[in-house]
Formats: C-alpha cells, sequence, structure tokens
C-alpha cells in the first residue's frame, strides 16, 4: 500500500470515528429524551480498483422496536376509551350518592318514606305536613339534577369531541409536512432521524384519541390507519368533519339528528358498537358517553321517576282526585302519559295542590287532592295509603331494570347497582388498559439509549481515533523524510 492509500484510509477512519462519537454524545445527551431514538452508525469497506480504500459511512440507523411502539399506542387508546367512560360512571356514582350519605337518592327515599309515616302518626300536625312535602321537593330535586348533570356532561363530551376532530386534523397535517421533510432530508443525504423522532412524538399525541397503525413507505414517509380500517394519512391526510353544539337535552339523540355525527373526508362513519371505524380511543369514548353510556343513565333515572309518579297517580289511591288527574308527583304540574316519559326526572314537580307557595295547602295531603275544604284532622288514611303505595312491591315497566317486583327504596338500590356495577366493569378494563400501557412502556424506556454501553462504545472509537491519528502522523514522518533525502 502506497503513502497515499494509508493516508486516505486513515483519513476516512477519523472521519467515521468522529461521526461516531457525534452520535454516542447525542445518545448520552437525550437518553431521557422522550420519543428519542438512539442512533448508530452504518458502516462499510470502500474499496477502489478492487483493493480496500478505507471505511465508507453508509448511514445513520435509528433504533427503535415500532411494533413495541404500535402495541404501546394501543394502549394508550384503550386507556383514552375506557377513561372516558370511568370518568362518567364515577361522576353519576357521586351525584346519585351512596346510601350512607343523607344527599343520596336512597338517603331521599328514606327521608320522604319516614316524613309520611310521622305525619300519618299525627295528621293534625302541619309541621309534618310540611316536612312530607319538603322531603318530595327534595327528592324531585335530586333527580332533576342528576338529570341536569347527565346532560351536562353529554353537552362536554360533545365539546370533547370537537376539540380531539381539531387536534386529529390539525396532526394528521403535521405528520404529513414532517413526512415531506424527512423525504427531502433522504433525498439531499441528510440524516433524518430528528425528524422521525418529532414525527414519533405527533403520532404519540394522536394514539390516545384514535388507535393507530402505522405503515410504512418509501423514502421514509410513513401512513396511518386506524385500528378499524380506516386511512387516515397516505401522502394526503383525510379531513375529518364534527359540528358541536351549545346545549344538550335528554330529547337530543345522534339517531333523531339532533346531535352531529363524524364524517371522514365527507363522508358519514360509524362512530359506536363493534363496527365503529374510530373505536378504541378517547373520541370513541367520548362518543359512547354521549350517544350510549349516558343515555342509558337518562332512561333509568326517567324510568324510577315513572314508577314514583305511577306509584302516586293510581285512581284508587285518591278518592278525590279528578279522572285523569296529576297526583302527588307531576310531570310539569300535569298528568303523566306513558307515551312522554324521556326526560321525566327533569319535569318531575310537586302538584300545585298541596304547596302553599302555588297556591295550595298542606291539608290536601291529609284530606285528598281535590278536597274543597279541611276534613277530619285526625283521619291518617290517605297519608297510611300514601306510604303504602311507596312500600308497594311493583314492577317497573321502563328504565332497564329487572322484572323483579320491589318498592321504591328497592328500585332506588337497584338504580345505584347498576351503574355501580358499570362503574366496576369500566374500572377493571381502565385498570387492565393502565397496567398494560406501564408495561409496555416499560420495555419500550429499556430499548432505549444504554448510557453503559454508549461508554463502552465511545472508548472502541477513541482506541480507533487514536490508532487512525498514529497513521496519519506515521506517514507524514515517512513523506517528511523522503523529501529530506
Amino acid at each position: 500500500m502506497s503513502i497515499a492509500g494509508a493516508f486516505s484510509n486513515a483519513l476516512s477512519g477519523l472521519t467515521a470515528s468522529s461521526r461516531a462519537a457525534e452520535l454516542v454524545s447525542s445518545n448520552v445527551a437525550n437518553a431521557m429524551t422522550e420519543g428519542y431514538g438512539a442512533r448508530s452508525l452504518e458502516l462499510s469497506s470502500r474499496t477502489l480498483g478492487g483493493s480496500g480504500s478505507g471505511v465508507r459511512i453508509d448511514g445513520v440507523r435509528r433504533q427503535v422496536d415500532e411494533v413495541l411502539i404500535g402495541d404501546r399506542r394501543l394502549a394508550d387508546a384503550a386507556i383514552g376509551y375506557h377513561g372516558a367512560q370511568e370518568q362518567f360512571l364515577e361522576g353519576l356514582m357521586q351525584v346519585i350518592g351512596t346510601p350512607d350519605q343523607p344527599g343520596s337518592l336512597s338517603g331521599h327515599m328514606a327521608q320522604f318514606e319516614a316524613a309520611l309515616i310521622e305525619a300519618a302518626a299525627r295528621p293534625e300536625s302541619d309541621a309534618r305536613l310540611s316536612a312530607v312535602l319538603n322531603a318530595a321537593e327534595n327528592l324531585t330535586g335530586h333527580l332533576k339534577g342528576t338529570s341536569d348533570h347527565i346532560q351536562k356532561v353529554r353537552l362536554d363530551a360533545d365539546h370533547a369531541i370537537a376539540r380531539q376532530v381539531a387536534a386529529l386534523n390539525a396532526g394528521l397535517e403535521d405528520v404529513r409536512s414532517i413526512n415531506v421533510k424527512i423525504q427531502e432530508a433522504r433525498s439531499r443525504g441528510v440524516d433524518p432521524s430528528g425528524l422521525m423522532d418529532l414525527r414519533q412524538m405527533k403520532i404519540d399525541e394522536l394514539s390516545p384519541i384514535v388507535p393507530l397503525k402505522q405503515l410504512p413507505r418509501e423514502n421514509g414517509m410513513i401512513a396511518l390507519i386506524t385500528t378499524g380500517g380506516t386511512l387516515l394519512l397516505d401522502g394526503k391526510p383525510a379531513q375529518l368533519g364534527f359540528t358541536s353544539v351549545n346545549t344538550v337535552v335528554p330529547e337530543m339523540t345522534l339517531a333523531g339528528g339532533a346531535l352531529s355525527g363524524l364524517t371522514i373526508n365527507g363522508l358519514p362513519v360509524d362512530v359506536g358498537g363493534g363496527r365503529s371505524l374510530i373505536a378504541g380511543g378517547s373520541l370513541a369514548g367520548q362518543f359512547e358517553v354521549r350517544d350510549s353510556v349516558a343515555v342509558t343513565a337518562q332512561q333509568r333515572i326517567d324510568g324510577f321517576a315513572r314508577d314514583l309518579v305511577e306509584r302516586f297517580q293510581d285512581p284508587a289511591l285518591d278518592p278525590t282526585r279528578a279522572p285523569g288527574g296529576p297526583g302527588m308527583f307531576t310531570d310539569g304540574g300535569a298528568a303523566f302519559v306513558a307515551t312522554d316519559e324521556i326526560a321525566l326526572s327533569s319535569r318531575l314537580a310537586i302538584n300545585a295542590a298541596v304547596d302553599p307557595v302555588q297556591g295550595g295547602a298542606l291539608w290536601r295531603l291529609r284530606d285528598g287532592l281535590g278536597a274543597a275544604s279541611q276534613g277530619n284532622v285526625g283521619n291518617a288514611s290517605l297519608l297510611n295509603k300514601l306510604a303504602d303505595a311507596l312500600g308497594a312491591a311493583r314492577v317497573p315497566v321502563s328504565g332497564g331494570f329487572s322484572g323483579v317486583a320491589r318498592a321504591s327504596a328497592g328500585l332506588a338500590s337497584d338504580l345505584l347497582s347498576l351503574v355501580s356495577s358499570d362503574k366496576l366493569q369500566s374500572e377493571t378494563r381502565l385498570g387492565f388498559a393502565t397496567a398494560q400501557h406501564q408495561t409496555l412502556r416499560q420495555m419500550e424506556l429499556s430499548k432505549g439509549v444504554d448510557t453503559d454501553a454508549e461508554m463502552q462504545k465511545l472508548m472502541q472509537i477513541e482506541q480507533a481515533y487514536a490508532a487512525n491519528a498514529r497513521v496519519i502522523s506515521t506517514a507524514d514522518e515517512m513523506i517528511q523524510t523522503i523529501l529530506a533525502i
């Protein structure tokens, strides 16, 4: 080998060692950086005229486990999906309340029943009749508050959907832009690893919203599809559409057209059920809350309210009440009609005939809703009938309850039990998704930058650099000796 050849070989080695040292320093500096993929230098022997001519830098390899990252992203989406439902059910549990809480539904039922029994013991007492009225108003107020809470959560979910759709559209455009920059960098021979890190972080931001799968394309570009098979990005990003509303009431549903669904490139897509093209992320979770879970909760509350109204609207209960007239509990002041059950809990009101504030009189609780004047103040028969009606075993006709006869207090307990069961299932699914995410995240971090290995690599680079520098120094000495002859 000529002196010039040795000089050239060593110089290429110095260049490669310098580049490798630069990558090691970058790896160590970014060991704790989110989304950073460790870099390594790809080298090969360079030949010229059939003989060795040093080392050639083929490129920089970004070391990431795409399969592991993909699984972790699916776990991100599962947390978003189950978390949305668990949050709603947790809030609903707090609003309904547990039996040990005085302000709970069961507590108000117990208070109302106790007030009726106490009033029956002293029917002449206006204070005890007033306590019955107050307990009934507290009960109706609790049901109204629960219904209002459900509709507020539905409205919040509708607004959350709008925000997430906007975030998806912006995020997909960002990924498209980074795709283009990566392609341009590769065409110029520039290392695109930093851009790939940025792209990974952008996709990670989107993965909790919609479960995404990443597909490789030419020149380092990628495509994104949902696990349901919807193409969101392949060169050009898809455009998602959604229209939010300013208020939500129980009568408003997606099926009825009062609430917006989701469109992709102008075409409507399924957002609920097993065939949903976006199933699995927080976006689907918010749709599930708005259009299914909260709707079911509203139906249960309305079913409970219907059972309460019909118990006191029984024609045999109060002979003074006009035929077809409302009972003690009314549908906005009127008699309840079975075909108008939706949002009954939000319209529930006390009959004005027994409310002094509305021009009624407390003694009608004792003497009858249709009584024109007071009767025997010691007659407790109607109050006893009201208490018996509340405790009578009755099969609820709506609300999704089981077909078992039970008292009104028992139905309140069943309502809480159903919500509690749904919450427990949701917590279990969320706990599994969280544990899976944490495991996958730890595995992902374990495959990140190993600083010990990087330090060992740096020592090898240092030795290679010193050896190549020694070759150059020796070659220089030989040239100087030849020139001195």
